[in-house]
């Protein structure tokens, strides 16, 4: 009876402090399990509070000013070519609508994982389609049935943008007609994020997600643009290319992974409208003039803006394992592979 009565006080006690901190502000972490009582979860689990804060351990607490209102997935798809602008074959060499299929299956896993994430922020995912078999279009169907947020498929206006393509490269070479479907896709997607709403996420039909990915990239974007008082770019990918040679760079620590400063992506990125309306010329010359590097407007703004990849990999670009944009890595791709295989 005894003991019953001190764990009874204690709890009292605890309970009260509990709101005492509450009120200024502070948390408490019982070391004994590694557990914040106020928030009622443990260390290793997601602290944060969307448009509120960012908590990290053992660094505390970061209250945000930027906070995130939507955010707009689009995604290109061409499951009919297998590899851009390369002859070699992908990794696992399987045709390319089964990466097309896993890519969007990845995506709508990692939406659902944060499912209360989109309770705060309105959400919205849009296919902008070239030359798909029906069967393809069909599992996107099947994949997006009866899910929670609203999305639509697009079928690329391929003849109004293609006529705004140089037909010649700035190596000298003619531009392919898989290229030119390539640039369009992209330009089609610029001109449907100008008018989005906050974020938008481009992501190519090559890329597949961890389940965490959406939910940390959002996070940290909240997280980053707080701190640099500034809006940015997010790439989810860990590319090779980054450890070839060794360069300076930032590390900061985001919602749960640590992240690096870089100056090189592909056209797979997370911005915000004003980034888009703030760069559309310069980023529309993408969809108009093949440069070499395909991305290199991109990298141009790169060196006046902010742009952050993360260690580990958040998403793993499934293209020919000898690419330096290719497999991130020290990942598990067979897992990743496998998991998101649509059964059918």
């Amino acid at each position: 009876m005894k003991q019953l009565k001190i764990k009874k006080k204690n709890s009292f006690l605890k309970k009260l402090l509990i709101k005492i901190n509450r009120i200024f502000g502070f948390e408490i972490v019982d070391q004994s399990n590694y557990s914040l009582a106020s928030l009622d979860r443990y260390g290793h689990q997601n602290l944060s509070k969307i448009g509120e804060r960012s908590i990290t351990l053992p660094l505390g607490e970061y209250k945000i000013n930027r906070k995130v209102k939507s955010l707009h997935i689009i995604l290109r798809s061409c499951a009919s070519v297998t590899m851009l602008s390369q002859s070699k074959d992908r990794i696992f060499g399987q045709k390319k609508h089964e990466y097309s299929i896993r890519t969007l299956n990845s995506i709508v896993k990692s939406l659902n994982y944060s499912k209360q994430l989109f309770d705060k922020i309105s959400l919205k995912l849009t296919i902008i389609d070239h030359n798909s078999d029906l069967e393809v279009i069909n599992n996107y169907k099947k994949i997006l049935d009866n899910q929670f947020f609203n999305f639509e498929i697009k079928q690329l206006d391929f003849k109004k943008y293609k006529s705004n393509i140089k037909n010649i490269n700035e190596n000298k070479k003619s531009v392919s007609e898989n290229q030119k479907s390539n640039m369009s896709n992209i330009s089609q997607s610029l001109d449907i994020a100008f008018d989005s709403d906050d974020l938008i996420y481009f992501v190519e039909d090559d890329y597949l997600h961890k389940l965490n990915s959406i939910e940390e990239m959002i996070y940290t974007y909240e997280k980053f643009s707080s701190l640099l008082n500034n809006e940015l770019f997010i790439c989810p990918t860990d590319y090779p290319y980054l450890y070839t040679n060794p360069a300076q760079t930032n590390v900061l620590i985001g919602n749960n992974s640590h992240w690096r400063r870089i100056d090189q992506t592909l056209c797979t990125f997370l911005t915000s409208k004003n980034m888009i309306q703030k760069y559309f010329d310069l980023l529309k010359t993408m969809s108009t003039f093949e440069h070499l590097p395909f991305e290199k407007p991109l990298h141009e703004i790169y060196k006046k803006e902010f742009c952050f990849s993360p260690i580990p990999s958040l998403a793993i670009h499934y293209t020919n394992i000898n690419s330096v944009y290719g497999v991130s890595p020290n990942e598990n791709l067979n897992k990743l592979w496998s998991e998101n295989e649509l059964i059918k």
